[in-house]
């Protein structure tokens, strides 16, 4: 161990000292009046921007500082967080997306940021339930019906989902290896399209996020709920089991969404934030608006909200790897 005489040592701690002071004046004093701007990643009047904006009015309440939106769709929400990762770490930008960005595409060449070295994860705010649905197209009357199908005539199901390596194509892939059956892919470049063909009966099957508009059409009796990706069975949908309950656990997927930061975001910044976005999630009015839209409110540490990103980007490599799954040109 190296001896350093009292003076080097005093030397040492003031000069630490003075090195985290600014980060330290930073935390203390904000927020200050200024705005605090959340980077939406997906267009604006979907349920997860209703979501951000519904936060953001309540957090403008809890620290007394305007917060506003602003939407930066594209490249699957990789666009949004990398101008969040190029952001100033001051705590005055934040970005609401799900963990795909920095847990699926960064697995396909598809990250213009390294997740791990300029994002920090702040806290998780909701999961997102998928469903599988059967269109008219589909005669299957469940899930299993729709699994003998497959297997009684390869590549006649034909699956939508809103891309190529999307969240519903990892689904596909894993219930198809599992299965040992041959499913054909449809890939999308957008739910608006998807949707409008899965009504037009212009393929059996389509994975999609729940929402309002997909409970109307079922109800409608225009798409048939054949199980949903979340995990537990949804309030509105109790007769729909998980895709966990039909032995497809590892296909039991949801999309979980989140707020993020640019990385050397002050720690005490962060605290904050979390801390006020949980108390926000808490609150009876949040709760509902989350729940009537099927969306599940989550909350929690950073800590275990960077695990979850890590382990579901771990999961997402190991079924890319095994089923050559490839990006979109």
């Amino acid at each position: 161990m190296t001896y350093l005489p009292p003076l080097s040592r005093r030397f040492l701690l003031a000069t630490a000292a003075l090195a985290l002071a600014p980060a330290m004046a930073l935390a203390q004093s904000w927020p200050t009046a200024k705005p605090i701007r959340i980077v939406v990643a997906y267009p604006a009047g979907g349920v997860s921007d209703n979501v951000a904006r519904a936060l953001a009015d309540k957090l403008a309440a809890q620290l007394g500082t305007p917060v506003v939106i602003e939407n930066k769709a594209g490249a699957s929400g990789s666009l949004g967080v990398d101008a969040v990762a190029k952001a100033a770490p001051d705590g005055y930008t934040l970005g609401f997306a799900a963990v795909s960005p920095l847990a699926l595409n960064p697995h396909l060449g598809k990250s213009p940021f390294d997740p791990q070295k300029d994002i920090a994860p702040v806290v998780s705010v909701m999961y997102s339930p998928v469903l599988l649905l059967g269109t008219s197209a589909s005669k299957a009357a469940d899930f299993k019906d729709l699994l003998a199908t497959a297997q009684a005539k390869p590549g006649a199901v034909r699956w939508a989902t809103s891309g190529q390596a999307s969240l519903g194509h990892i689904m596909l892939e894993q219930i198809a290896g599992k299965s040992q059956v041959q499913i054909t892919h449809v890939p999308y470049k957008g739910g608006g399209q998807q949707m409008n063909d899965a009504l037009g009966g212009q393929y059996e099957v389509l994975s999609t996020n729940a929402g309002p508009a997909v409970l109307q059409h079922i109800k409608a009796g225009k798409l048939k709920p054949l199980a949903v990706g979340a995990p537990a069975r949804l309030d509105s949908l109790p007769q729909v089991p998980t895709l966990a309950e039909l032995g497809q656990p590892a296909a039991n997927l949801s999309s979980l969404f989140g707020l993020y930061a640019p990385a050397q975001t002050p720690a005490a910044v962060l605290d904050r934030i979390n801390a006020e976005v949980n108390k926000a999630l808490a609150q009876p009015d949040i709760r509902s608006k989350l729940e009537a839209t099927d969306n599940v409110p989550t909350g929690g540490t950073a800590a275990e909200f960077a695990r979850q990103i890590a382990q579901e980007s771990e999961n997402n490599a190991r079924i890319i790897r095994a089923a050559g799954i490839q990006a979109s040109n």
